[in-house]
């Protein structure tokens, strides 16, 4: 057998295929070649020792905020990408039609990781403030469309923040405006839910399978519990219909306290985004995706879990799970390299709570497309 990159050493754990356990990977032009039994015979060009670490499919965070076209708020994509162990990361509506091809020449050609993009509904997107669906005259569907034809090979869905402070007396509208544009398209919503209006219920009901809400476990008011802990009906019958719920962790969108009373009710995530932008990736308490995998493990969900919903699950929700989120043979070889390391850390999430784990998930080798690059933390 021969590879151009062979990976020994290393414990495979991958969601898509069941495989779980020692082997090597083999990849050439960028793909994957196999995954065999440790020591077997072949002619690498190159080899990467990850004696003491797992090999899953690289990580692929579908909530971030990477349009440095937006002061203060866009990161540079390498930054929560290939440095921190995530080949694929997905801007939520940091630009809408009027400064999408900005984006591509910002925050896509430049980048070494994957760069996709929820579009937002909104023309501007984030680049004007953070009340872009206020006004409805910013909301231009067929220039939406327009744009989305022009980009089907990074516009994977529509993005539409439907808080009280984000739409004002625009009410629901902007969501029915979006879910008819995405409808058009053939493509999925992402939904922020925050603070009402609009109520949680009526943002749900309008929801289809393989949209996503994101924010989905925060711990503000109005959320997916009722008061007593249990699942509002509207929560229920979206989950029912394949209504996707996502982390989208955020600087206030995550309560350890809801994800723990969902999961008593056997409600769990879909996938595990951040929510980065610039300040929560230096302050907390976001800081990176491996981050808020720890975090979910500290919570008792196992390492298989936590790594379904940062590689096969966030795949299929971009519609690309026969190119990434796996090590099957013939796949983009999208591979995150990291080790669970026996050291105490202090897990916050958005209500200022803290839960003290014993273990961390750190990224050691992000392999992209085949090239390999070493993780900065």
């Amino acid at each position: 057998m021969k590879a151009e990159l062979l990976i020994i050493g290393g414990t495979i754990v991958d969601p898509s295929t069941g495989r779980s356990g020692a082997g090597d990977v083999l990849v050439s032009q960028g793909r994957i070649v196999g995954v065999v039994e440790p020591g077997t015979a072949v002619e690498a060009e190159r080899t990467l020792d990850a004696a003491g670490c797992y090999v899953s499919p690289g990580f692929i965070d579908i909530h971030t905020h990477i349009y440095e076209g937006v002061q203060e708020m866009g990161v540079a994509p390498d930054r929560v990408g290939i440095d921190q162990g995530v080949t694929t990361v997905v801007d939520a509506g940091s630009s809408g039609f009027a400064n999408y091809e900005d984006f591509v020449k910002r925050s896509i050609e430049p980048s070494k990781s994957r760069v996709l993009a929820w579009l937002n509904i909104s023309a501007p997107g984030l680049a004007e403030g953070r009340s872009e669906l206020a006004d409805l005259a910013k909301l231009d569907p067929e220039a939406t469309l327009e744009v989305i034809e022009r980009h089907r090979d990074s516009i994977i869905g529509i993005k539409a923040r439907m808080s009280g402070s984000v739409v004002k007396s625009s009410g629901i509208r902007p969501l029915e405006i979006a879910k008819d544009t995405a409808r058009e398209a053939g493509l999925p919503v992402m939904v922020h839910v925050g603070n009402a209006p609009p109520a949680l219920g009526d943002v749900l009901d309008l929801l289809e399978a393989g949209d996503v809400v994101t924010h989905a476990f925060h711990g503000k008011a109005g959320g997916i519990l009722n008061a007593d802990g249990s699942l509002i009906p509207q929560a229920a019958a979206a989950l029912e219909r394949g209504v996707l719920f996502d982390v989208g962790h955020g600087s206030s969108s995550f309560s350890f306290d809801t994800m723990i009373k969902a999961r008593e009710l056997g409600i769990h995530p879909y996938s595990i985004s951040t929510d980065l932008y610039l300040v929560n990736l230096v302050e907390g308490p976001v800081y990176s995706q491996a981050i808020t995998m720890t975090k979910l493990l500290a919570l008792g969900y196992t390492l298989e879990e936590v790594i379904t919903w940062a590689t096969s699950a966030p795949a299929k929700v971009l519609g690309l799970e026969s190119e990434i989120g796996t090590l099957k043979e013939g796949s983009e070889a999208d591979i995150t390299i990291f080790r669970i390391e026996e050291e105490p850390i202090l897990l916050k999430d958005a209500e200022g709570k803290t839960i003290a784990y014993n273990q961390q998930l750190i990224p050691q080798y992000t392999i992209r497309a085949g090239e390999i690059y070493t993780c900065s933390t």
